[in-house]
């Protein structure tokens, strides 16, 4: 009884420090994922002064299941086809990524002279980011919407894949497989279970929705996590990240009638226990034996640096996209985390250099302030990149003022961009109120662009919310036009079972 009355203390305290620093660092625009870390390496076992959590073993589970909400919501945020409708170009930018990093990761660990085998390790460590973290940051600064935010997670989710087949390769340096069958056998099994929740979000999905038609929201929630919880489990259990089994689960339920109230009943889910998350990872920092290979992590920071804005350069450039889309793309996926953490702790349990621990944990912390902050800062970052290298970035739209929208640009420039802009004016008592932009299912070729509400501009998201009032700017191909129409008009006459019509798209 007394350990469980330690552990709720350590966690309420942990959720009230991550709330209190949150609070005092947004208003003056510090984004929250390095404050919750930088709580748990001050409150935690390695830092003189108040210890709230002495163990962080004590928060392990609830940490984990943090990261599972993480990459389930973000799941639920996109669909299968559209993560795959990049085919080739998406494999490439993702393949430029991993070999970039990889292979940069392994000539650092090959400089720093500590052994062949910790140079395997340190390449790892240094060429995974963190799917959690990724996700976190495009959640913040509310850029699912973005074009290139479907190559950021290919990215993370071809790397989530490599994962299970680096980890197998390097099962003879970590003592894990014996012989290389074991690791073939080991890698199999990996990507069978992944083939098969692929098959299930393609071809599944009306099972899953049979599964989930209920009106009571506890129901809908409790086997929402069921599924996502135990997926993310049997995934570990495999061989497979438990944050990808996550991010099939939302996937598969994404694709349901069920999408949109999930979203919102399991957003909160996501915030609370991923701040755990984020401070958990914290509390595992030891700064006294960070500082001791302070130089070797300022190395590798820095060449990751340079190395994921080249790769987001080359991903820009094979999608067509400007500097902005580059910064963005490199920028994002800058940050490592909870991969390298686990790839440490293995090698320090084999028995490699106990370098590889402390040098870890400060290369992670190091991305995790600056990638944030570099990430909030990338329109001005993106003007280093050389113009010549990439398209022009597009010209930014008018201002407006309030409603209704007047935009200063001409009919004529839209006619030659070859797009048609629509005007939806949101008007008392439309079935639109209170409509979520995916539940819209606008045809291939429709793009949101800006929502005009009580005097704001803002981009639209996935998840952005139709009210009264509200005035949305549709581009979509002259093509398209009248099919795009359609779709709206559907919405507002039916409301949210508009959800039923057409394919899933954005």
């Amino acid at each position: 009884m007394h350990h469980v009355a330690e552990a709720l203390l350590a966690l309420g305290g942990a959720f009230l420090v991550c709330g209190l620093v949150a609070r005092a660092g947004v208003p003056i625009g510090l984004p929250t994922i390095p404050l919750f870390m930088l709580a748990g390496v001050l409150l935690g076992p390695h830092t003189p002064g108040f210890v709230l959590v002495g163990d962080p073993a004590d928060l392990e589970l609830v940490a984990r299941l943090g990261l599972v909400f993480l990459l389930f919501y973000l799941g639920l945020e996109f669909s299968l086809a559209q993560l795959t409708s990049g085919g080739r170009r998406l494999a490439a930018a993702a393949g430029v990524y991993l070999c970039l990093n990889i292979g940069g990761g392994l000539a650092l660990g090959f400089s720093l002279g500590w052994g062949t085998s910790e140079a395997l390790v340190v390449a790892g460590i240094v060429g995974i980011s963190s799917s959690a973290i990724v996700t976190k940051l495009l959640v913040e600064t509310r850029r699912l919407g973005n074009p290139e935010t479907r190559v950021i997670l290919g990215i993370i989710v071809i790397e989530d894949l490599f994962l299970a087949l680096y980890l197998a390769l390097l099962q003879p340096v970590l003592g894990g497989a014996s012989s290389v069958a074991e690791a073939a056998t080991g890698i199999g099994i990996s990507f069978a279970f992944l083939l098969v929740l692929s098959v299930v979000a393609r071809h599944g999905t009306r099972w899953v929705s049979a599964l989930m038609r209920t009106r009571d929201e506890e129901i809908v929630v409790v086997l929402a996590l069921g599924l996502a919880i135990s997926t993310a489990g049997a995934g570990e259990h495999l061989g497979v990240s438990d944050a990808i089994g996550a991010f099939m689960i939302g996937l598969i339920l994404a694709a349901t009638p069920t999408a949109r109230r999930l979203r919102q009943l399991t957003h909160p889910l996501r915030d609370g226990f991923g701040a755990i998350f984020f401070f958990h990872f914290g509390l595992t920092i030891d700064v006294g034996d960070v500082l001791a290979v302070l130089p070797q992590i300022l190395v590798a920071a820095g060449t990751t640096v340079v190395l994921a804005v080249v790769a987001g350069i080359v991903a820009a450039r094979v999608h067509g996209f400007g500097r902005l889309g580059a910064a963005n793309i490199g920028l994002t996926v800058l940050t490592r985390g909870e991969f390298s953490l686990v790839l440490a702790s293995l090698a320090l349990a084999a028995g490699l250099d106990s370098r590889l621990g402390p040098f870890a944990a400060g290369y992670v912390l190091v991305l995790a302030v600056l990638g944030p902050i570099a990430v909030y800062s990338s329109p001005r970052l993106a003007r280093g990149i050389p113009r010549r290298l990439l398209p022009r970035d597009p010209e930014p739209a008018g201002r407006c003022n309030g409603v209704p929208l007047d935009l200063d640009v001409g009919t004529s420039s839209l006619h030659e961009l070859g797009t048609d802009l629509l005007q939806v004016r949101v008007l008392p008592g439309s079935r639109l109120h209170g409509v979520y932009m995916n539940e819209l299912r606008l045809p291939e070729g429709a793009t949101p662009g800006l929502l005009a509400r009580e005097g704001t501009t803002s981009a639209v998201a996935p998840h952005t919310r139709l009210r009264t009032g509200d005035v949305l700017l549709v581009f979509t191909q002259p093509a398209q036009r009248h099919d795009t129409e359609r779709r709206i008009l559907a919405v507002h006459r039916s409301g949210r079972l508009a959800h039923w019509l057409g394919d899933t798209g954005t």
